[in-house]
Parts: structure tokens; C-alpha cells; sequence
């Protein structure tokens, strides 16, 4: 970790906000649009976005049917019509790149939930055999062919894509840019390699336009809205476009606890993965190209998301307690598995409190870029909404604002979670999943990676989004197809389907000793984002 005199300096131009911004209540930003409503889209409901769209949770794409596009997918009576990537191989190792899950119950199933320290060498030895039938599956077995597909998905979101990748990057770039698989024998390396290239193939494959020729995940999206509605195909080819782009312009800053601002080559696909988060301004920059595709697009409604703080994630911990009364802020941010009498400053992996509070401001100033084009959509008579998820998290942030009272603004207000949540013990929460042999005894809303929902804050998004779709008198039915007065989420049955909260793994204590074995052996916080 560099002193504290190499870290790189915050730039001189950022506008740094000592308050968090106030969350959009209203999606229409008050702003009325007449829309035309005759006929009926062939395509309900389409997604662009990243990993939080695509459905990834504890270090894998592997349930698809559990995302929340899906989710919404089931309430508009259109699951079984809403295509979206399969990675869930039968009898196989589990998703694209690690499903950590899964690995923990294997490792439970093999040393209990407590191993001693005499059985580390046999631990490693399985971890080895593990880690090679999940690498042979993606790059060599059943999971390197791509499944065919006829048509466009409507989910057509990948994790890891950032705003650059989304407009560039077709299912020939992607293919070029993965090698020949190598056979990797022993830590740190043994992990699949381009796994989110192989995952994007998956989404990718399928972007087809005249002449077979591959197409970004906006210009699939153009063609899907090209193709018409049932009366006329001079209306739009699809009811609903939801976007959600944008969190992985500043994700790296806490997986890799490392800021480095984005320069001149912010634009290039190869020279971008040097940075962890963006300047505004190029943000902005390549926001602006995403609005100019997206107004190509044929949609009735368009719902766009603005990016959460990505500093509330529990895989950078506050360490300690918080710098003054009334903060948002701890003054040094590690890992969760690293104890507060054990950090050190110099030697642990870690960001300051002036650096998370740059993170946040700079997050700040992307979701005004597209609060401001919303607006813009808006003005123009295009019927889009706002999806403020950026302020969803903030309700839910448990150690910035639930459990401090004096660091709570004024707009401030908990999250009010629907009965089947908020019955459970302990009430799910942001913090980093922890449980034993008695069940969960903290988190919920965090997976195992600790930056991806689980499937009931998967269930929330879901939640919201609808209500959104409401406002915009999307017509959702049963599965029968039969009209029902508005949507909402069946929370019983995304309950049942989470089996971290339902069956959670025993060996996760509160030390997280586990996890941070396999971080130290893998490095796999690095290695999967």
C-alpha cells in the first residue's frame, strides 16, 4: 500500500459536497409528457445495464431468473416470454467466475463450519481440485459454448460494463479479446480467465442485425425497438427500457481501495482499465453519447437509474468509529475481515475519509449529468423517468445513517421494508453477511461479495422499479395474462428463492475468517471485479 504522500491526489476541479445529495422523489423531475399509447409493444420490458441489471450476487452471474428485470418480468405476466443469459449449468460448478456461495457449502459439506488450523494444507488441497473444476467447466467444458440463440434477449445487461463498453463493445470485440485458456495449477492465478468477456458472449451472441452482423447492447436495443407493436409497426417495439449504467465508472475505488482518477484515455477500451473512477467531466462526456443512443431507441416509457454510492458497500469497511459527530464518514475504509485493533495503516489496503467523501461527490456529479438529461428527455416529450436507486441506498445505509442518528440529513428517512422482510431476525441489513451455526446474525442485504444485492434487495429494486412503472401506467397481469390493478412484488416468493437468508452458510462468524483466508490465498476481491 503506498504512503500516504503516493496516493494520488484528489483533482483540483472536483466539486466536493460536505452534504449528500438530496434524493429525487418525484420520477417525472415535475415535468408532464402526453404519450401515445395505442398498441401494444412486442417487447414488455427490455434492461441495459451491469452487473446489478444482469443479476450477479456472491461472485457470480449464475441465477438469472432471480434478477430483478426478471422479478418485474414475473409480476408483468411476461416471465416466461422475457429472455435473459443462462449460465446455471445442471450439475455444474455454479456461475461465471465464482459462485461463493456454492464454494462455501462445499467446504462446509467437506470440513464442517470451523476448520483447524491442522487442516489447512487438506484445505488448500480441495480448494486447488475446486477452483480447477470451475476453471475447466467456463474455459474448456460445457460453459466455453455459447448457447445459440434466435432472437435478442430483453435482458441485456453484463457485469463489469462501464458507459464506454456498452456503447462499444460487440460480440466480435469481445471474442478477440479473449486468449487461449492456460491450465493454472496453484494460487493466485487458478481462477477463469476473461471471465466477463466469456459472460458477455452469453448476452452478446444473440445482438444480431441485417447481415448477421453484431451489435452493442444499444444498438440491439434499437433494433428490439424497431419492431414495431401489434397494430401498427410505426409504434414502438418496446413498452418498457430500463438503463442502469454508470456504478462501474467508480466501483474499483473500493474493490481495489485504490483512486485513480481517469486521464486522457478515459475513451480507450484498453487504457480505461488503468483507472478506478471517473472525472465528471468524462463521465459526462460519455454520458452524453449513451442519452444520443438511447433517443434512437423505440420505447413508450425509458426508466434511468442513477448510480449508488458505491463507498456504502460493505467490502470497504469503516474502520473504527466515525470521524466527528454527524459524519458520514470513518476515517480509514479496509476490508471486512480486517479487525479494528488489528488494521494498520501501513500495510492494510485502504482509502481515507477525504477519499471516499471525493468518491461520493464525484458520484454526485454523475447523477446530476443524468438527473439533467431525464429532464432534457422530458422537456423534449420523450416519456422517461427517473429511478433514483442512488437514493434507495442511502435510505437503506445502515452504518452512514441507520444506526447514527446524528448524521442523518433532514430529508433523511428509513426505508420502510415490506412485512416479510421486515419480520425477520435480525432485520436485514448493509452490512457485511455474517452467520454461524445458528442462522444469519448480521447483514442480508449485501451477498457474499459484499457489493452485489442479494435476491431480496434484488426483490427491492424490483419493488421500486415497479412503483416507477406504475407512474407510468404500465399494465401488469397475472400469469394467466389477465389485467391486475397495478404491480407489485409477490416478497413471499423472492423470499423462499434466497437461500443465503433461507439456508445460510454456517462458517461465516462475525470475524469472516473464512473470506478473509481466501482473500489472502486468491486475492480473489481483485481477481472477480
Amino acid at each position: 500500500m503506498p504512503a500516504a504522500d503516493e496516493r494520488e491526489a484528489i483533482p483540483a476541479g472536483l466539486e466536493i459536497h460536505f452534504e449528500p445529495r438530496k434524493p429525487e422523489i418525484d420520477p417525472t423531475l415535475n415535468i408532464a409528457v402526453d404519450v401515445e399509447r395505442t398498441g401494444e409493444p412486442r417487447n414488455r420490458l427490455v434492461t441495459i445495464g451491469d452487473s446489478i441489471s444482469h443479476g450477479f450476487m456472491s461472485g457470480a452471474i449464475f441465477r438469472t431468473d432471480l434478477s430483478w428485470p426478471a422479478i418485474v418480468a414475473f409480476e408483468l405476466g411476461e416471465f416466461q416470454r422475457f429472455r435473459r443469459p443462462v449460465y446455471e449449468p445442471p450439475n455444474g460448478p455454479g456461475g461465471i467466475p465464482l459462485d461463493i456461495e456454492r464454494a462455501l457449502r462445499s467446504f462446509e459439506s467437506r470440513f464442517g463450519s470451523k476448520a483447524d488450523w491442522y487442516e489447512y494444507v487438506a484445505i488448500a488441497r480441495w480448494l486447488h481440485r475446486y477452483l480447477d473444476k470451475v476453471e475447466d467447466y467456463w474455459e474448456r467444458g460445457g460453459g466455453a459454448k455459447t448457447p445459440p440463440a434466435d432472437q435478442i434477449l430483453h435482458n441485456l445487461a453484463i457485469y463489469g460494463w462501464d458507459l464506454r463498453d456498452t456503447l462499444s463493445l460487440t460480440a466480435t470485440k469481445v471474442r478477440r479479446r479473449i486468449g487461449r485458456p492456460r491450465d493454472d495449477v496453484w494460487f493466485p492465478k487458478q481462477k477463469v480467465e476473461d471471465d466477463n468477456d466469456r459472460a458477455a458472449l452469453f448476452v452478446l451472441e444473440s445482438a444480431r442485425g441485417a447481415g448477421n452482423r453484431f451489435l452493442t447492447p444499444l444498438g440491439a436495443a434499437r433494433l428490439l425497438g424497431e419492431q414495431g407493436t401489434d397494430v401498427s409497426d410505426r409504434g414502438p417495439g418496446i413498452e418498457t427500457l430500463t438503463v442502469l449504467l454508470g456504478s462501474n465508472n467508480a466501483l474499483q475505488a473500493v474493490t481495489k481501495l485504490k483512486l485513480a482518477w481517469s486521464g486522457a484515455g478515459y475513451k480507450d477500451l484498453d487504457e480505461k482499465g488503468a483507472y478506478t473512477v471517473w472525472r465528471p467531466e468524462h463521465f459526462a462526456a460519455e454520458w452524453d453519447l449513451v442519452v444520443a443512443e438511447l433517443r434512437r431507441i423505440k420505447a413508450r416509457h425509458v426508466i434511468v437509474g442513477t448510480v449508488p454510492a458505491v463507498t456504502i458497500a460493505p467490502i470497504a469497511r469503516g474502520v473504527g468509529a466515525k470521524v466527528r459527530s454527524g459524519s458520514r464518514y470513518f476515517p480509514f475504509y479496509t476490508r471486512p475481515w480486517i479487525r479494528d485493533e488489528d488494521f494498520d495503516e501501513d500495510v492494510d489496503p485502504h482509502i481515507t475519509e477525504e477519499e471516499a467523501r471525493a468518491v461520493d461527490s464525484a458520484i454526485d456529479a454523475f447523477n446530476q449529468t443524468i438527473i439533467n438529461s431525464v429532464a432534457a428527455a422530458r422537456e423534449s416529450g420523450l416519456d422517461w423517468y427517473l429511478f433514483d436507486v442512488g437514493g434507495l441506498l442511502d435510505r437503506l445505509a445502515t452504518k452512514r445513517y441507520l444506526s447514527d442518528p446524528a448524521a442523518q440529513p433532514d430529508w433523511w428517512t428509513p426505508y420502510q421494508l415490506p412485512p416479510e422482510l421486515a419480520r425477520l431476525d435480525p432485520v436485514p441489513n448493509t452490512r457485511f453477511f455474517a452467520s454461524g451455526p445458528a442462522g444469519r446474525t448480521d447483514g442480508g442485504l449485501f451477498s457474499l461479495d459484499g457489493i452485489h444485492p442479494t435476491t431480496i434487495a434484488y426483490g427491492l429494486i424490483a419493488h421500486e422499479a415497479i412503483q416507477v412503472m406504475n407512474l407510468a401506467q404500465v399494465e401488469f397481469r397475472t400469469p394467466a395474462g389477465e389485467p391486475r390493478p397495478g404491480g407489485a412484488v409477490d416478497f413471499s416468493r423472492v423470499l423462499a428463492s434466497d437461500t443465503l437468508l433461507s439456508r445460510p452458510p454456517t462458517s461465516l462468524s462475525g470475524s469472516l475468517a473464512t473470506l478473509g483466508w481466501l482473500d489472502d490465498k486468491l486475492d480473489w476481491v481483485h481477481g472477480l471485479f
